[in-house]
């Protein structure tokens, strides 16, 4: 029986530290990711992926105040900036990995699916944000943004400067996963819960509302990989392993290590929140929840034997 991986592109699949944004940056950061796919591809592997987009979506918040404050054009929520950024990166992961498939000579097909994930809305995280979404900026800036927007900053914890936050909820139910998970056995390749999905709630006449908040990547692709029955659930960063005293110098890689050990680092505080803390979160999510293990890497290490940091039961 063929394998089902769940993979969650990090931000710097899409836009690297540094770079201005432009289509073709972002368009060769997911051509190289997407070559990081073929040797599992090429082994059979049922394929979904999911993706980030703090940088993309916070830029298109500034796009519409700009808009807003030079013609006039009337701001959209954040759950709709999610929706635009669904649809823009998803056309991008789609394209260039056509375009990798086609040079290998594989042919497969690629879906992408416009995606809601429903929260709710009385989560705490709307009375905490921590989500980072957008570009960074030096405390003068950021100071000047959150007094005229009301916007809330957090300064980087890798000294890359300040970078607005918002709400993050848990994800708690992906409406169409079964459409998902049978595209996928079918054998195409599924594009999904962009940016952790558009966010949503149910009121109390049932019917579907969105609501402005950024959900996790990370969590919104573990809980997809437990709905969808996954054996894998694989989250690309840009470090290849997970590590406890980050930065420190008595720095220690993770390799092989159980869900019972890397929770006690959680707990201790060992990773830092809105960084590696919510991924190594949903990995234990993933596993505790019947998932065969998961891992977090960089994707050139994708595939290869003893990669990255393998969480297991």
């Amino acid at each position: 029986m063929k394998k089902l991986s769940v993979i969650a592109f990090g931000g710097n699949a899409l836009l690297k530290s540094g770079q201005k944004g432009t289509i073709d940056e972002q368009e060769q950061n997911v051509y190289d990711t997407c070559q990081h796919l073929v040797p599992l591809i090429k082994k059979g592997y049922d394929l979904v992926i999911g993706h980030g987009n703090g940088p993309q979506v916070g830029n298109v918040l500034l796009q519409h105040e700009a808009g807003n404050s030079v013609y006039g054009l009337p701001k959209q929520p954040i759950d709709f900036c999610v929706a635009e950024t669904q649809g823009s990166i998803g056309f991008m992961i789609e394209q260039q990995l056509r375009n990798v498939l086609a040079e290998q000579g594989i042919e497969r097909n690629i879906v992408t699916l416009v995606t809601q994930v429903v929260v709710d809305k009385e989560d705490e995280a709307f009375k905490n944000p921590t989500k980072p979404v957008g570009p960074f900026y030096d405390k003068e800036e950021a100071d000047k943004l959150a007094r005229e927007n009301n916007w809330v900053f957090h300064e980087d914890p890798r000294d890359r400067g300040w970078r607005r936050v918002v709400a993050s909820p848990r994800p708690l139910d992906i409406p169409n996963w079964t459409a998902v998970e049978k595209l996928a056995r079918e054998g195409n390749i599924v594009i999904t819960v962009g940016g952790g999905g558009i966010p949503a709630y149910i009121d109390d006449k049932g019917k579907i509302v969105g609501i402005d908040a950024v959900i996790d990547k990370d969590l919104a692709s573990s809980l997809l990989a437990n709905r969808i029955k996954a054996d894998e659930f694989c989250i690309l960063t840009d470090v290849p392993n997970v590590y406890v005293n980050f930065n420190k110098p008595n720095q220690e890689k993770l390799e092989r290590i159980s869900v019972k050990d890397i929770t006690e680092h959680l707990n201790a505080g060992q990773f830092t929140e809105g960084s590696m803390a919510p991924k190594v979160r949903a990995c234990i999510q993933f596993v505790e929840n019947g998932g065969e293990d998961a891992i977090i890497t960089e994707a050139k290490e994708l595939g290869m034997d003893g990669a990255g940091t393998v969480i297991l039961p």
